[in-house]
Order: C-alpha cells, then sequence, then structure tokens
C-alpha cells in the first residue's frame, strides 16, 4: 500500500510545483490571478462499515482554484489602459462570443474599436447623438472619428454692469462707428448652421425718456440696446433691439416675463447658412449701479465644428471625447460584469475567463454600481501573484515530493528484504 500512498504523493506534490511555476511565470502578466492546489485525502471504502483499523491510501488533487483577490493598480503611459479597482470583469466580445477579463491593456483599431492584443473587443453601452448614455445591451465600443457637428447660437446670456452716473449720449442717433452715440458696448462671438463664427456686437445707450411700459414695470431709467454681427446693425441701421429698464435700486425691471430682461431679435445671413437666425438674449442679471460700465457675464450657446482630438475615461466607465472647437461628448459608456462565483470560472488564457454553470450568469452593469468596482484610467492591475509566498510554497512541495519518494523507496527495501529472506 506505501507504494500507492507514496505514488499519489508524488503526483500531488508535482501537479501543486505545476501549479506553483504557473503562478511563478505569470507573475508580471497584467489582470493574472494566481491559483492554489487544493488536496483531499483517499480512502478505501470498508466491506464491514467503518473500521478503527483502516488506513488511507494516499492523497489527491481536488483541484486548482484561483484567486480573484485586487492585484495593486500601476500607472502607464497609455491612455487607452484601465483597471478596475473593485469588483467585476471587463465584457470582451469576438464575433458574439463572449469572455471576461481584468487585462485592461487596450488600443483602437483600424475601425474605431476598442480592442484588446488579441483583437477582442470591449462591450458597453452605446451614445446618442447627444450624448446621452444609453444602457441598452452592451455591444462593442467604437470610437466615432467623425467631425463633430456646428450648433447655431440661439440664446446667450450677458451680463454687464452700466454706470447709473452715465450721461444722455451727445449724439442722439446711433452709429456703431460713432461712440458719442452710446455710452458702453461688447461683443461676443457667435456661430450659423454652418459652423461659421460671427462677432455680435451690443451697444448700450442711456434713454433720455422712459417708455411708458417700463415706467408701468417700476423702471425710472432706462437703456436702448443695439445689435450688430460682423458690424452689420440688427435688424436694421438705428433701431434698437430692445430697451432694458431699472428701478431706483438699480435692479433690471424691464423687459417683464418670466424670465426678466430677455430680447430676441433674429440675424439675416447671405453666406448659405440657415437665415434669418434667430437669437434671444437674457440680459436678466444685468444691473445699473454707480460703478463704471464693466461685463461680468458673456455666454452664447453654440460653436463651430470640431475634430476629435482625444478622449478620456471617468471612473464610471463614461468615455468623453474633446474635440478641436473646445466641446466635449459622452462617446459611450464600458460595461462591467460579476459573478455569484466568480473562483467558478473557467479561464481559456491569454487573460480570459468564460462563465460555467457554476459561476452562475453574468450580472452585468455600469462600473460603480452595485458591487461592480470604479475604473482608474491609464493604469493597469498587475498580477496578484506574491513571488514570497510562492517561493516558499515551492520549497515546501519540494520537500513533500521528496518525503512521498522516500516512502517508495522505504517500501522498497522493505519488499526486498521478505524477498531475501531464506
Amino acid at each position: 500500500m506505501a507504494f500507492q500512498q507514496g505514488l499519489s504523493g508524488l503526483q500531488a506534490a508535482s501537479s501543486q510545483l505545476d501549479t506553483i511555476g504557473n503562478n511563478v511565470a505569470n507573475a508580471n502578466t497584467v489582470g493574472f490571478k494566481e491559483s492554489t492546489t487544493q488536496f483531499s485525502d483517499v480512502y478505501a471504502a470498508s466491506v464491514g462499515g467503518v473500521s478503527s483499523l483502516q488506513t488511507g491510501i494516499g492523497t489527491q488533487v481536488t483541484g486548482n482554484f484561483q484567486d480573484f483577490s485586487q492585484g495593486s493598480i500601476t500607472t502607464s503611459n497609455n491612455s487607452l489602459d484601465m483597471a478596475i479597482n473593485g469588483q467585476g470583469f471587463f465584457r470582451m466580445d469576438q464575433n458574439g462570443s463572449i469572455s471576461y477579463s481584468r487585462d485592461g491593456q487596450f488600443q483602437l483599431d483600424q475601425n474605431g474599436y476598442l480592442t484588446n492584443a488579441e483583437g477582442l473587443q470591449l462591450t458597453g453601452y452605446e451614445a446618442n447623438a447627444n450624448g446621452t448614455i444609453i444602457t441598452s445591451s452592451p455591444v462593442p465600443l467604437q470610437i466615432p472619428t467623425a467631425n463633430l457637428n456646428p450648433s447655431a447660437t440661439t440664446t446667450g446670456t450677458v451680463g454687464v454692469n452700466l454706470d447709473s452716473n452715465s450721461t444722455v449720449p451727445t449724439t442722439t442717433t446711433f452709429n456703431p462707428t460713432d461712440p458719442t452715440s452710446y455710452n458702453y458696448s461688447t461683443s461676443m462671438t457667435v456661430y450659423d448652421s454652418l459652423g461659421n463664427s460671427h462677432v455680435a456686437t451690443m451697444y448700450f445707450s442711456l434713454a433720455s425718456a422712459v417708455p411708458a411700459a417700463a415706467t408701468t414695470a417700476g423702471a425710472t431709467t432706462a437703456w436702448n440696446t443695439y445689435l450688430t454681427v460682423d458690424g452689420n446693425s440688427v435688424p436694421a441701421a438705428n433701431t434698437p433691439i430692445g430697451t432694458l429698464g431699472f428701478n431706483t435700486s438699480g435692479a433690471l425691471v424691464y423687459p417683464t416675463g418670466s424670465p426678466a430682461g430677455v430680447i430676441s431679435t433674429s440675424v439675416p445671413l447671405t453666406n448659405g447658412a440657415a437665415t434669418p437666425q434667430a437669437i434671444t438674449l437674457n440680459f436678466g442679471t444685468t444691473t445699473q449701479y454707480g460703478s463704471a460700465n464693466g461685463v461680468n457675464q458673456l455666454n452664447p450657446n453654440g460653436y463651430a465644428s470640431g475634430q476629435l482630438s482625444g478622449f478620456s475615461t471617468s471612473s464610471t466607465g463614461v468615455i468623453q471625447g474633446r474635440y478641436s472647437n473646445g466641446q466635449s461628448k459622452n462617446l459611450g459608456q464600458i460595461a462591467l460584469a460579476n459573478f455569484s462565483a466568480p473562483e467558478a470560472l473557467q479561464s481559456i488564457g491569454n487573460n480570459q475567463w468564460v462563465e460555467t454553470s457554476a459561476s452562475g450568469s453574468a450580472l452585468v452593469g455600469a462600473p460603480n454600481t452595485g458591487n461592480l468596482g470604479v475604473i482608474q484610467a491609464g493604469a493597469t492591475e498587475s498580477s496578484n501573484v506574491d513571488l514570497t509566498t510562492q517561493l516558499v510554497d515551492m520549497i515546501t512541495a519540494q520537500r513533500n515530493y521528496q518525503a512521498n519518494a522516500q516512502t517508495i523507496h522505504t517500501e522498497d527495501q522493505i519488499q526486498q528484504t521478505l524477498i531475501n529472506l531464506r
């Protein structure tokens, strides 16, 4: 029996050394999870039931079990590298075949898909044209390289202070080229439907009389507001786009409405863009205090077309593109997957696992939701192999192997003694 016991011990120790060797070989493999060989003893069935004299017949390998504890996070020079800090796996797609990985070393292929070194595509949630993430079934993530379409200016928030010590301009007829016909001016950039930029300049001229409607609203002073776009008066020469009325506290009370201080106009264009272009200006934060004329807020919407200049990934997995026109837009969101029993996943090599009946079905969601971890961009997760522990275990396994070999050697000597009896 000692031969069988020793042989089973040799086989078990050899399997343990194989596991340790694999762990050591992958000590620098990104996203690798170390394995541990587990054993159980073996007893022959007793015909008469349990016997107090029953002796085991050796050991057997129960299985190799993976340790999915967190590996250390290491920064990298690749902005596309990603590490999962916490639970979960990247969900990878290869022609409809789904696998899972902790290896976050990604790059863009020729079609703009995020892939790993084997060409498997990272999956996640798409974003619509407005940058809203659509959390439906995960699909391979593709980074669109098309230009960002221009957006015409439709609104603008304008906040200025008009000096309450101002006097009515000496020139009563407004002329944008004559500074004596207005008290103050400020400019902002607006865009048409083709993304062409235009300079919109607003002029403020203290009125000699307060309109009746403004007086009814509580205004005691009024300012005529004029607009030019690229030097052309809007809507017509010497015609204001509206009047701003202020009360004795310097607060804007006219035009009335909700919100107050809104003036709408339209800009005629002759460059092939949509015309006329309607623009609504909100002067609600404009004041009339006893300090110098000045601007504190100019915030028009709209922008020119832009080329994708780069992108970044947030902790929640949202990939946001940056464009040459200063705009940003959500391009998609990475999806993570977790399992009830991740240690039961089947390793298929190349840092990939597939689900099994024992692991349970994948629980897919966005990073930092449920029990899923967060994404750290520009970093990778190192192997969780502890080399010191592995080397100590290797010595132990070697000693076990030697001891089991000695058991066989001793049994052989005993058998030889019996054979040599006369």
